[in-house]
């Protein structure tokens, strides 16, 4: 017989995983499928089960235990012993190639297996020297995999209550180049999107999620996970933030509602649905909201990351204008090894398919029409403050000299005819189908740019005799202090800062002096 290797063993544990923090969701899908399994035979209810996470940074130890089913003591040295070997089966288990399990191996110095099944008065436990494991896979001598895990491999059988059931996993003695394990805030951070968990209660459109899943006869599958005794729950929110001034986070937009897609197969049947949250679509979403891009879940555990459906938009940045999820139920979308991506099939490909065009066509028109539309309006409130800048400048002597006034002037004509043709595009923006996803975003972008203009003067205010006195619009006419050749020397003093220096220090030099010689 061929002889398999120490490497086989180096790949599926050291080798298989770039991100230390993946044995959490490894071990979370392993316990889920154990939490189906109880519930489905009555042993647990959902309200019930649950994983919990224990992290003892000091001591360098992880625990990940359940409730579930456990494993008979006769059963335990082949589920848990063999190498890829599972009993699980494809599109039905969560995890199923039997290899998650190993994946501890890799960062710590014991990884260690305990595990009591309902009704047996014993706790099977199997001890891995993986400190050992490691030493053998880098040394020289050629180890074949079945001496490696002979010599790291051990089995115990302990008392036990009789009425226990539960599954742990034990990490002892993290790796000193894996902290990043025992980091509880990042490790929450990181459970909150990839791991089965419900939305939290502050994302108020859950329930729209809940009821389309519901609508298509889809259950998401969701577990109660905590980590030290705290919750886990999706991070998702309705207000989109953006880094302030002083550093803190501040509100630019909100997601005002979800808008949902099916993606069937040539015989109608739905083969991955999706949602998306609904914006005024202000800008690319900043990297400070963990929540952005549109993100491929698999059972309900995250597939890949944020990017991992970047390469099907039309240009890679539009996936970062949305929030949502791309939830996958053909049994034929088969998560790889690394949980990266999908396996290559007939479906992939057709799922891709769908989703370029659907990419493509809607969403990018999505975010680039509310990018028009946005600046459509704004061209309408530039054109009102224009006009009222210009007015009150008329009003409280606000001008340099003629040639500024007739700039301003100028402009507005310009600024005008902009708002003009922008208006008309908006008209036609109204024989949209109301209820069409651009329709509700346009909507809520008027309102926003309604609360920010004020009332725009049908004419602009004149500059000279008005029937009531003369109006004088120029910053010199209110310094009456000075004589008429100094008015005219200070004059051409403010017209060098306003032509020279940058506007935001003109305009605080020319007011200094303004309030100086009044």
């Amino acid at each position: 017989m061929a002889t398999i290797g120490k490497n086989i063993l180096d790949n599926l544990t050291t080798g298989m995983y770039s991100d230390s923090k993946v044995i959490y969701r490894e071990y979370i899908q392993n316990a889920c499928d154990q939490i189906d399994e109880a519930i489905k035979r009555g042993i647990l209810s959902e309200e019930d089960a649950c994983i919990d996470i224990f992290i003892d940074e000091k001591k360098r130890y992880i625990s990940i235990k359940d409730n579930a089913t456990g494993i008979r003591s006769k059963d335990f040295v082949e589920n848990i012993g063999d190498i890829a070997n599972s009993n699980k089966k494809i599109g039905e288990n969560k995890g199923f190639r039997g290899i998650g399990r190993l994946c501890g191996l890799a960062y710590c110095k014991t990884l260690r297996f305990t595990t009591s099944y309902e009704k047996e008065k014993v706790r099977s436990i199997m001890t891995c020297n993986a400190k050992l494991m490691r030493d053998m896979l880098y040394a020289e001598k050629k180890y074949t995999l079945d001496e490696i895990w002979d010599e790291i491999i051990s089995f115990d059988i302990e008392p036990d209550k009789e009425d226990s059931h539960y599954f742990e996993v034990e990490l002892i003695d993290i790796n000193n180049v894996n902290q990043d394990l025992l980091n509880k805030e990042k490790i929450c951070d990181y459970l909150s999107f990839v791991a089965p968990v419900p939305y939290c209660n502050n994302f108020l459109l859950r329930n729209q999620i809940y009821n389309y899943s519901k609508s298509i006869g889809y259950h998401i599958d969701e577990y109660c996970i905590k980590v030290n005794g705290k919750e886990i729950f999706k991070d998702y929110y309705t207000r989109l933030k953006e880094p302030g001034k002083n550093g803190s986070p501040q509100n630019y937009d909100e997601i005002f509602k979800c808008m949902f897609k099916d993606f069937r197969d040539h015989d109608e049947n739905i083969i991955a649905w999706l949602w998306i949250g609904l914006s005024r679509f202000e800008k690319q979403i900043p990297p400070i909201n963990r929540m952005r891009g549109i993100r491929i879940r698999s059972s309900n555990i995250q597939i890949g990351d944020d990017n991992a459906l970047h390469d099907l938009f039309k240009e890679p940045r539009g996936n970062y204008y949305f929030v949502g999820e791309l939830f996958a139920i053909s049994k034929d979308l088969i998560p790889n090894s690394q949980r990266n991506y999908f396996n290559e099939n007939e479906t992939r490909v057709l799922l891709e398919d769908l989703l370029r065009q659907f990419f493509y066509s809607d969403l990018h028109k999505l975010y680039t029409q509310a990018n028009r539309i946005k600046n459509d309006f704004k061209r309408q409130k530039e054109l009102s403050d224009m006009i009222n800048d210009y007015n009150n400048k008329v009003e409280n002597h606000g001008f340099v000299n003629d040639g500024e006034r007739q700039r301003d002037k100028e402009n507005i004509d310009k600024a005008t005819k902009e708002a003009e043709a922008a208006q008309k595009r908006l008209e036609r923006d109204k024989n949209e189908d109301s209820s069409s996803p651009l329709a509700e975003v346009r909507n809520h972008i008027e309102k926003t740019f309604k609360s920010q203009v004020l009332p725009k003067p049908d004419v602009i205010s004149p500059v000279g005799n008005t029937g009531k006195g003369k109006k004088n619009a120029f910053i010199t006419d209110a310094m009456s202090k000075l004589s008429k050749s100094e008015r005219k020397l200070v004059s051409k003093i403010l017209t060098i800062i306003h032509d020279v220096a940058p506007k935001d220090i003109a305009d605080q030099i020319i007011d200094k002096i303004k309030d100086e010689m009044r």
